[in-house]
């Protein structure tokens, strides 16, 4: 093996590694809706938390990737102890399949239709398929699509140029002699979790195996303790994810690192028996890429049959280690680890949106109804609300941004569009909430009067602006056009009423019925109630907007004042229903 072979090497390891993440990367983005769906289904059966973690690792091919989402899920309350201990064994199981794949390089026959098996077969027409969808494909499903097969052919090239690089060791007796150091077991499990470790992907560590073994200088003796310290290797990844989660998060963690040490621990040993007493000769033999994916699928699969029963002793070994103290942590409500996964982030940050939504409309009743009749409690629980609405908004904000530092489908990249913009709608009706409730704390504090014609024009602008927030709710968190195409007709009453009632009340004042204090007030609460409709029509606009796939909503809103037909009924319709009675 010369400085060329060397050289060789390096590029080929590079090119494997850079391939599996571009394909994983690709393959995460392309399945992103399929993902959500998976994780929506989750149950705290075992079976159905063990498939889950199996389907989601065998899709993005990185049992890695998959704990680190875990993580996230446990840190952020979508996911209990017990539900992550099934998909992280079902994860361990998962990764097995970018082995078999991987074998394939390892196919020699004379036979025509075992050759096109063969990845060097098929690699060059996948690449040339790949770089047209990617080039001229007009969505963004074609060009990930196109991403995965660049992907794969890389990452099997990538294997190809490593086994052409270390073929030549098989004449080396200095490597066999090396390789004959790790078929002691603890030093062959060291070194699987050291490489393992380093580069933080045990598919990744498994396939450098597979081009080793294609020199024939690999034997099983060497392979299984490496396989099995590959296992254990690949927990470093989420552990690191773990720092400065919360108990739950790091407790998953420390399953995946327990499971994993205890399953090496138990089955290597009594492989290690069972050798010393029945001496078995294929520990002698060389193991090629097949034989080591079926070592690799082996190991994990008596792993999870050993633990899966015992996932409940798991569950417990990890709150001893990581025991409960007297201080109670919140879930966090948008873990940074679900970025690494960004339709999940998005998922995540509409659920945290939807529970922003419903606190600033329930701030805006309670202020409401703290108009009409005063409730202490209620006021409190408004500034309060008003306070979580401004916390929502903050956090939502930053979050959004890193995420579309990500790469998103079509999909993803309008919701979290959206997103973006209503969040700040939703906190301005949380502050004019505030604002009605402060004109409510002037009256009763001032002894404000108004006059029974007065309350009750208020009592018909306030179910107005109820019902538009009613709808606007809706639309949003059924991610409903059809809804929210009512909320415009509605906005413009409520803009007519503003004015009446403004009108209205000066008359009064000039006949002396109401004071100036009253007019003041007056003023404010028709301003705060006119803009919280404003703020409606915002949101609403963006729902329908989002749902053609665009953000103009100035144009959206300019087409349906321009006097469509359903407008128009609408408009006529919530004008006969709020209209003011003449005196």
């Amino acid at each position: 093996m010369d400085l060329f072979d060397v050289l060789n090497l390096i590029g080929g390891l590079s090119l494997f590694l850079f391939g599996m993440t571009l394909m994983g990367n690709a393959l995460e983005k392309r399945a992103g809706s399929g993902l959500k769906t998976l994780l929506s289904r989750l149950t705290t059966g075992k079976l159905a938390g063990f498939l889950t973690g199996l389907g989601v690792t065998a899709v993005i091919q990185s049992s890695s990737a998959t704990t680190v989402m875990v993580v996230g899920f446990v840190n952020s309350g979508l996911m209990t102890l017990r539900q992550a201990i099934n998909v992280i064994m079902g994860a361990n199981v998962g990764t097995t399949v970018t082995a078999w794949i991987l074998s394939l390089t390892g196919i020699s026959s004379s036979n025509l239709f075992v050759k096109l098996l063969k990845p060097s077969s098929f690699t060059s027409v996948l690449a040339l398929i790949g770089v047209v969808l990617f080039m001229m494909g007009k969505t963004s499903r074609k060009k990930d699509t196109g991403t995965i097969l660049l992907g794969f052919a890389t990452l099997m090239f990538g294997m190809e140029t490593m086994s052409g690089a270390v073929a030549g060791l098989r004449e080396v007796p200095q490597f066999a002699s090396i390789l004959l150091m790790f078929s002691n077991p603890v030093l062959g499990v060291l070194a699987g979790a050291v490489l393992t470790a380093i580069i933080q992907s045990s598919s990744a560590s498994v396939g450098i195996l597979q081009a080793l073994a294609s020199t024939g200088q690999v034997t099983y003796g060497t392979a299984i303790p490496i396989i099995m310290g590959q296992n254990i290797g690949t927990c470093v990844t989420a552990m690191i994810s773990s720092v400065g989660a919360n108990k739950n998060a790091r407790r998953a963690a420390i399953v995946h690192l327990c499971f994993n040490i205890i399953g090496t621990g138990v089955w290597l040993t009594v492989f290690c028996l069972l050798n010393a007493f029945l001496k078995f000769s294929f520990t002698a033999n060389p193991v090629d890429q097949l034989g080591i994916a079926v070592v690799h699928t082996v190991f994990n699969l008596l792993c999870t049959a050993l633990m899966l029963p015992a996932s409940g002793l798991l569950e417990k070994l990890a709150y001893h280690l990581i025991p409960d103290r007297k201080t109670v942590e919140l879930p966090t409500e948008l873990d940074e680890r679900l970025l690494a996964t960004p339709s999940i982030a998005v998922e995540r940050s509409k659920v945290v949106s939807e529970a922003m939504a419903t606190v600033s409309a329930h701030a805006l009743r309670d202020a409401v109804s703290v108009l009409r009749s005063w409730d202490k409690d209620k006021a409190e629980k408004i500034r309060a609300a008003e306070n979580q609405a401004d916390h929502y908004e903050d956090i939502l904000g930053t979050y959004l941004v890193k995420i579309s530092a990500h790469e998103l489908s079509d999909r993803d990249s309008n919701e979290s569009a959206k997103l973006l913009r209503v969040i700040g709608d939703f906190e301005r009706i949380s502050d004019h909430a505030v604002g009605v409730l402060e004109a409510a704390e002037e009256i009763r504090e001032k002894g404000i009067r108004f006059t029974e014609e007065a309350r009750r024009e208020m009592r018909i602008l306030t179910d107005a602006v109820d019902e538009c927030l009613d709808l606007t709710l809706s639309a949003f968190l059924h991610d409903d056009p059809a809804t929210a195409s009512r909320v415009e007709p509605l906005e413009q009453v409520v803009d007519q009423l503003k004015e009446q009632l403004r009108s209205r009340h000066i008359l009064r004042l000039q006949r002396g019925e109401c004071s100036i204090e009253a007019g003041f007030v007056w003023s404010d609460l028709l301003t705060d109630l006119e803009r919280v409709a404003d703020h409606c029509s915002n949101i609403a606009g963006c729902v329908i907007e989002m749902s053609h796939a665009s953000l103009d909503l100035h144009a959206y809103l300019s087409g349906v004042k321009a006097g469509s037909r359903s407008f128009l009924d609408q408009y006529q319709n919530f004008a006969r229903k709020y209209a003011l009675v003449e005196e």
